[in-house]
Parts: structure tokens; C-alpha cells; sequence
């Protein structure tokens, strides 16, 4: 068979053992991997996500990746488009700087240097709200943990969340109930519980909970971060015209304490561009010596 080399690599750190994980896997096309043989690959990974790049298919793109989960793939996800765009850079198979990596999203942007690497977010669109008494008490919080001044709802800037702002002080007491989490967040990735702290928002601290993809609680999550900002300037918490930036705290609870960076750009009270950045680890790299 042909070889298959990985790199594992933390997302959205300055040191490994933090972040969130991610396994790169490289030959992918020259071994001819279908998409079954991805996605058990991925689970036997067991990381949050696992990407595999790709030779380019569109004009303008330098690279092309497929992200996994455990259980599904996704068309686009934060931490593996910043860890796969450091990983390629630091081989030489991208050059450092701006290239374009081709998704199931499409054509996304990605800044890269050093020390990690700036990805934009796909199409940004609000969505419904939601009950956000059942959410609460499907992690375990009641409605007096909500955060009043902003109603829960959804949002996506490439792949879809639910979104629930609570106090300070409810978010690292969130317990996921499974069943009821997957139920409520049907045909999203997961759910965002969330407190932006004072206003303006500066800094939040969030956690992501999505059992219905393999994932029960995520160390850092690149695509819900920027859902978020598309969600923020929704609720008119954020700026509706001109650029925010704010930083979130992310993985404390589960011993992987992550840092993201994200902005937004909006224009008539409408969210039109997202970024989200941060720092990446080199942890370990090995070969692949069976297929499934």
C-alpha cells in the first residue's frame, strides 16, 4: 500500500498538551482513500477532527482538505483548517502568507505563519432562535443561569450552531446530557453555551457540546467561534457595520485550555465576513501502516 504519513499537531495554543488535537493525514489521493476509509480512519484517530489533504480540484486553490469527525464529515471546521495550513506550510508544501484552501465549504482564505495561521470563516447567516429553557436544562442550568440581555438562537459562518448565552458563572458548570443536547440541536453541529461577559464584548469563554457528531465536548472550536460573531452582531451585541475583534476562552473544563481569535466584519446590521486565528504545536508525526 502506499504510505500514508501523519502529523498530530494542538490548535489554538502557543504549547502542546493544549489546545485541541488534530491528526493530518498526507498521501491520501496517492493511496487512493475513499471516503469510508476516511471516516474510519478518523474514528480509529478518535481526535475531535481529522483531516486529509488533498491535490487542489478548483482554480485558485493551493491545497484542498476533507475534515472528519468520529462520526460524520464536515464541509468546514476552524482548528483542522489552521492546523492542516500549518502543517503544509512548515513541510513547504504551501508557501507562508495568504493561500486558499479548498473545502466542502468552498474557496476559504487562510493566513499563515510561524506560529499558527488566520482562516475565514464560510457564507455568514443568522438563523432561527431557540428554546432556550430547554437547551438550559439539557446541560444541566436553569433559566436563572441565562444571560438576559441577549436570546438564544443559532447561526452559522460555514457550518450551523445553537447558541446559548448564560452568566459568568454558569458555563463551567454545564453538564451535557446527551440524548437531550442531540435532540435539540438536530440538524446542527452542536451547541455553544456561551458567556460574552461585559459590554462591548472583548472576551468570552465558551463551551461546545456536539454528541450528535462524535464529539461530547470540543477544546476549542474554530467554526462555532466564528458562528458566534454572526450570532453577536445578530443580537446587536456586537457592531453592525465595520470590524469587532474579540478573544474566547475555550478547553479549561476538559485540561485543554485554548485561545481564539476572531473578528468580524458587518455592514447594515448583517455579519459579511469572519476570521478566526490562533497558534498551533507540533506534538508528533508517525505513518499509517494498515488501512481499513
Amino acid at each position: 500500500m502506499s504510505e500514508l504519513r501523519f502529523d498530530v499537531v494542538d490548535v489554538f495554543t502557543d504549547r502542546p498538551f493544549a489546545g485541541n488535537p488534530l491528526a493530518v493525514v498526507h498521501g491520501a489521493a496517492e493511496a487512493g482513500l475513499t471516503g469510508a476509509q476516511m471516516q474510519a480512519i478518523a474514528a480509529e484517530f478518535g481526535l475531535s477532527e481529522t483531516t486529509f489533504t488533498l491535490p487542489p480540484t478548483q482554480p485558485g486553490a493551493d491545497y484542498r482538505v476533507r475534515i472528519f469527525t468520529p462520526a460524520v464529515e464536515l464541509p468546514f471546521a476552524g482548528h483542522p483548517s489552521v492546523g492542516t495550513a500549518w502543517v503544509l506550510a512548515r513541510d513547504g508544501v504551501i508557501g507562508a502568507g495568504d493561500v486558499v484552501q479548498e473545502c466542502g465549504a468552498g474557496l476559504l482564505p487562510v493566513r499563515v505563519d510561524a506560529a499558527g495561521a488566520t482562516v475565514s470563516g464560510g457564507h455568514p447567516a443568522p438563523g432561527p432562535s431557540a428554546a432556550a429553557d430547554e437547551l438550559a436544562a439539557a446541560v444541566g442550568l436553569t433559566e436563572a443561569d441565562l444571560d438576559e440581555r441577549v436570546r438564544a438562537g443559532s447561526a452559522t459562518a460555514g457550518v450551523p450552531y445553537v447558541v446559548l448565552p448564560v452568566r459568568a458563572d454558569a458555563v463551567a458548570r454545564a453538564v451535557c446530557d446527551h440524548a437531550a443536547v442531540t435532540a435539540l440541536t438536530a440538524g446542527m453541529t452542536g451547541l455553544v453555551v456561551v458567556s460574552v461577559g461585559e459590554l462591548p464584548v472583548r472576551h468570552v469563554h465558551l463551551r461546545m457540546f456536539a454528541p450528535g457528531s462524535g464529539v461530547v465536548e470540543d477544546p476549542a472550536t474554530g467554526s462555532a467561534a466564528v458562528a458566534l460573531a454572526v450570532f453577536l452582531v445578530d443580537r446587536g451585541v456586537l457592531s453592525g457595520d465595520g470590524t469587532s475583534a474579540f478573544t474566547i476562552d475555550q478547553g479549561a473544563e476538559i485540561g485543554r485550555p485554548s485561545r481564539l481569535d476572531v473578528t468580524v466584519e458587518a455592514k447594515d446590521g448583517r455579519a459579511v465576513s469572519t476570521t478566526v486565528g490562533g497558534g498551533v504545536a507540533a506534538v508528533s508525526s508517525g505513518v499509517l501502516t494498515a488501512l481499513p
